[in-house]
């Protein structure tokens, strides 16, 4: 797939599951010729069941309707809640589904971390945000905090073509009507090319821009390097799992030395310890360039935004980490418009004032020689592991249809 910029877009931030799941819901449901969506993360709980409701609408009106979940990340769906999607003629796919080891997931690595939606070629979701419930303010002070954005206008036929074209990459066997097999061509022949693209809907230019394990192995991580790179005002990158490679770190040491304002807003509240553990053995390393960091205190952050300057943003799946920058399977939107810039960097501005505290080198309290030996290890760690990510297990995209799976458990 070609990276370029489009213009013509309208994109709406989406903060949230109160915000994300109303447009998502309301839109697969009114959906009249096609529903394809991607997500890591799909429970049996409120949130998956609104969703299983809305496919379910959108298949008994005659769209066609098509899922793809990660075989890490959901896991565990009741039977009865895959057949009632499959005998509705909802296609639900299956990333890398593999057996479990003593009761342990043991596909680790290669996630399908992307979390797309979109509807008959007029409209896309692209972020951050799983269906479950911990995604809502109601769960408790485990919710966790993200974003996506809603796209309207001439991007959504390119997100539409990577989406066609990621699920004909995948070994799909049989479809749940007990039909042909399907090969790449039938899925082609599923979803044929739009007649035309969407029309104009607004000014903003945009991107999607993916990770895999083929050809776009480092795309995302360079256009945050590029944007880092390019700043001479203000960076500011809110990151859930946060231990990006060396490159990226350096970017943000030299845009710091050379008096752009760079600010982190970091885990202080994470869902894994090891999280903020990992994060602040780049504290000082940073802090002494004079990088801010920013820990948010309230909740678990999930987001994966950034902001550059006055114009440059990028909201999506990625986390700075090995698993999403070497490993996973990624999508971002990376956004070229003022008013959008505005309106996200208005977002993190109220967590920086309101919601974090801010992190000094002095309280951090380590001896000398320990943080020598620390700096040394990280360094060479972060230096070395787009490297040796490459050893782990590497594969093509394999989709299981999940009612395959449902059988060979009977």
């Amino acid at each position: 797939m070609k990276t370029r910029w489009i213009t013509g877009n309208q994109i709406q931030l989406l903060e949230n599951g109160e915000a994300f799941f109303p447009r998502v819901f309301e839109t697969i449901s009114q959906a009249q010729q096609e529903v394809i969506v991607e997500t890591f993360i799909l429970f049996d709980d409120p949130v998956g069941r609104a969703l299983q409701a809305a496919l379910l609408q959108a298949a008994r009106r005659g769209a066609r309707v098509d899922i793809t979940i990660d075989g890490f990340g959901s896991p565990d769906l009741p039977d009865a809640f895959i057949s009632s999607l499959t005998q509705a003629g909802v296609r639900i796919h299956v990333f890398d589904p593999a057996p479990r080891l003593w009761g342990w997931r043991t596909n680790l690595f290669r996630r399908m971390h992307r979390k797309i939606v979109v509807v008959d070629g007029a409209r896309a979701f692209v972020g951050g945000i799983n269906y479950s419930a911990e995604q809502l303010l109601s769960y408790g002070p485990s919710a966790k905090l993200d974003y996506a954005v809603e796209i309207e206008g001439p991007l959504v036929s390119h997100i539409r073509g990577f989406a066609v074209h990621a699920m004909a990459a995948g070994q799909l066997t049989r479809s749940p009507a007990g039909q042909h097999a399907l090969t790449p061509e039938d899925v082609l022949r599923r979803y044929p090319p739009l007649q035309s693209p969407p029309p104009t809907a607004g000014h903003m230019s945009a991107m999607l821009v993916t990770r895999d394990n083929h050809r776009h192995t480092h795309d995302i991580e360079q256009h945050y390097r590029v944007a880092i790179r390019a700043a001479r005002d203000r960076v500011v990158i809110a990151n859930a799992y946060f231990f990006p490679g060396y490159r990226l770190l350096r970017e943000l040491r030299r845009a710091a030395r050379r008096g752009v304002r760079v600010e982190l807003i970091l885990q202080g509240e994470p869902d894994m310890p090891i999280v903020k553990t990992a994060a602040r053995l780049l504290y000082h390393h940073l802090l002494s360039a004079g990088v801010r960091i920013y820990e948010y205190r309230e909740r678990p952050l999930h987001g994966k935004v950034a902001t550059s300057d006055h114009e440059w943003s990028t909201v999506g799946s990625s986390n700075l980490d090995p698993l999403s920058l070497s490993l996973n399977l990624e999508a971002n939107v990376v956004i070229r418009d003022a008013d959008f810039n505005r309106q996200l960097q208005g977002r993190l501005d109220e967590l920086i004032c309101h919601r974090c505290q801010e992190i000094f080198a002095s309280p951090l309290q380590e001896s000398s020689w320990w943080r020598l030996l620390r700096s040394f290890l990280v360094f060479h760690v972060l230096r070395l592991y787009p490297s040796w990510a490459g050893w782990l297990p590497a594969h093509q995209p394999r989709l299981t249809p999940a009612e395959n799976l449902l059988q060979a458990e009977r």
